[in-house]
């Protein structure tokens, strides 16, 4: 079990106001823009409005974004790992699901002109991408991640360093969304695999988080030296936080997912994944 001593308390600086105040910024412009590309889309398509439940979803990520930036949560992580682990959930779990739910790449192809959409989706069949977008990829840098940030000094070293502290987040960020998209996005991926397999990714994810948990609150293998109440708790909200995110994110495949139509006489198709709209 690792030797666990208290997490210093040090006082906000200027750089650590700045690593709240440009995130914040960052997710006001990304509200700003989206709400935008949904105005042009509309006038663009009137016939075919944009939905407001993908509005409402991308928004409700903003907000979840915002409250894990800002205080009273963001001062509290900073001298307590539950409020680390709290913000872990939030920026990496459940704020890019509300993302991904929003669609916002579909958005974005429905108001560039024609021969831009064209070259945008041809963006999305290029092979670094097809590999970056694979639900293996996308595990191991979500979840995979979590164990290296955990079992190894890394943690300790990113807690009071507020780049690296940026850096982190924008990591929780970017590997969570990248999860939603490849197993329960409802914009366009390359070459994902179909439902079983990515429920079997999911499934490998949700195991593979409670294990860590469990590790944590019993205190093996985990490098994290902060008090043991403080470890356990997060142990705790890592391990029943993310049932439900995962949760979400299985009831999210399941709701946008449904199987091709089959034409009179044709041999049935496999699955087939509905496109996102309005």
């Amino acid at each position: 079990m690792p030797a666990h001593h208290p997490a210093t308390h040090e006082p906000h600086t200027g750089a650590e106001a700045l690593e709240t105040l440009l995130p914040v910024a960052a997710v006001l412009v990304l509200a700003c823009g989206y709400l935008l590309l949904a105005r042009r889309a509309r006038s663009r398509h009137p016939g075919r409005p944009w939905a407001g439940r993908r509005t409402a979803s991308f928004l409700a990520g903003c907000a979840l974004l915002a409250v894990a930036l800002l205080p009273p949560l963001a001062p509290f992580a900073h001298g307590d790992f539950r409020g680390h682990m709290a913000q872990h959930l939030l920026i990496g779990m459940y704020a890019p699901l509300a993302l991904v739910l929003g669609a916002p790449v579909t958005l974005l192809l429905r108001t560039l002109p024609a021969h831009r959409a064209r070259r945008a989706a041809g963006l999305l069949r290029t092979r670094p991408l097809r590999l970056l977008a694979h639900p293996a990829t996308a595990l191991a840098l979500s979840t995979g991640g979590l164990v290296v940030l955990y079992c190894t000094p890394l943690y300790d070293a990113t807690a009071h360093r507020p780049l690296a502290h940026g850096l982190l987040h924008a990591h929780f960020l970017f590997s969570g969304y990248l999860f939603a998209w490849a197993v329960a996005g409802p914009d366009p991926g390359p070459t994902r695999p179909g439902v079983p397999a990515r429920l079997v990714f999911l499934g490998v994810a949700v195991a593979l988080h409670a294990t860590l948990a469990q590790l944590m609150y019993g205190g093996f293998l985990i490098a994290v030296h902060a008090p043991i109440p403080q470890v356990r708790g997060a142990a705790q909200l890592m391990y029943y936080g993310g049932d439900i995110a995962e949760l979400l994110l299985a009831a999210a495949l399941v709701a946008t997912w449904r199987p091709a139509r089959r034409r009179p006489g044709a041999r049935a198709p496999g699955p087939s994944y509905r496109a996102a709209g309005a």
